[in-house]
């Protein structure tokens, strides 16, 4: 038996997550058409804007509902969670027989509960874990949610998240060493961590998280150790954000007539309405994916504003020029460290 039960994290996933907005046959269809045709016309502009070259099809692009993105998720937490599983296997005294089994489906329960939040909140993803080279997922039921929040041209939201959603697809399939670094990352994660403790006690320290809203899910499980190498990963993924806001911002005006629009009213709603709203995001760690957004963007633009995009392109030469959370802070530091 696996150490997490993950039919049942899909099946609560997909309970807690529901359909989305009511659309016609046609409206769907429509959708997903449209989705897939700009995701395709996105890999060209993302290369002429990034100078970066990534094989088209190289990742598939899937355009999935809410459910979909569940279980799509489901399987990449089985392949991250995979080091903490093997190692609490290999331990001694690890739980056996019905305490296994219960342990699984209690933790089973967390992820998809987890899953289920996000799922209706997620526009689209890239998934790098997926064999073979990954794939990009976009989220047909919350896209059109959103552009009808906003009240936007769909054609033009619609362009609008796929050029983001490419760009992590290229950044990638464009830079082969980025897949096996990051999985680098969570395998020193897992050589840290006390699996037990992890996947026995995740519900409590959850559920404190957001009782508490002091602090995301994250903070609670950190050891200093362990934020070490989330500030690495952090560094990681606030410069694979912001470089993705940044190309959207720049390709944006010149093929989505209505993007100022769009841009300004989705900035509103990145900050979360209502109080529950802002207790979720915090607890769930939304408010950091948010930050590194603005602060990876911040980044790219400095660098990019005082050296030019080409020279800026040696930050996907090696892992080295990886910048560090400190160097996001201050672009300077990092130009006069690489370059």
């Amino acid at each position: 038996m696996s150490m997490v039960d993950w039919e049942l994290a899909v099946s609560i996933g997909g309970r807690v997550a529901g359909n989305g907005p009511v659309v016609t046959a046609e409206e769907a269809q429509g959708a997903v058409d449209e989705l897939r045709a700009a995701a395709d016309r996105s890999t060209g502009l993302v290369r002429e804007f990034t100078g970066l070259a990534a094989a088209e099809r190289t990742a598939p692009v899937l355009v999935v509902d809410r459910q979909g993105w569940v279980r799509a998720n489901t399987e990449a937490f089985a392949v991250m969670l995979a080091p903490v599983i093997d190692r609490l296997q290999e331990k001694k005294g690890a739980p056996t027989g019905m305490s296994r089994a219960v342990g699984a489906r209690v933790t089973g329960g967390e992820v998809g509960l987890l899953l289920g939040v996000l799922a209706s909140k997620v526009l689209g993803q890239f998934d790098p874990f997926h064999e073979p080279a990954g794939r990009l997922l976009l989220v047909a039921p919350n896209i059109v949610h959103v552009e009808r929040e906003l009240n936007a041209v769909p054609s033009d939201f619609r362009l609008w998240v796929a050029l983001h959603e490419e760009t992590h697809r290229v950044q990638f399939t464009a830079v082969p060493w980025m897949r096996e670094h990051l999985f680098g990352e969570i395998r020193a994660l897992a050589d840290t961590m006390d699996p037990g403790s992890l996947l026995e006690d995740g519900l409590q320290r959850i559920t404190e998280a957001v009782r508490g809203g002091g602090g995301s899910v994250l903070d609670v499980l950190s050891t200093p150790e362990q934020k070490e190498i989330l500030d690495r990963v952090t560094g990681v993924m606030s410069l694979l954000e912001g470089h993705a806001d940044v190309v959207m911002d720049g390709v944006g005006p010149t093929v989505i007539p209505s993007v100022g629009s769009i841009r300004a009213g989705f900035d509103r709603r990145r900050k979360g309405v209502g109080v529950l709203d802002r207790v979720l995001r915090k607890a769930l760690g939304l408010d950091v994916k948010m930050a590194q957004y603005r602060d990876g963007a911040k980044f790219v633009r400095g660098v990019v504003d005082k050296t030019g995009m080409p020279e800026f392109n040696a930050v996907w030469e090696r892992p080295e020029n990886l910048p560090s959370k400190a160097e996001i802070a201050d672009p300077d530091s990092w130009v006069a460290r690489v370059l």
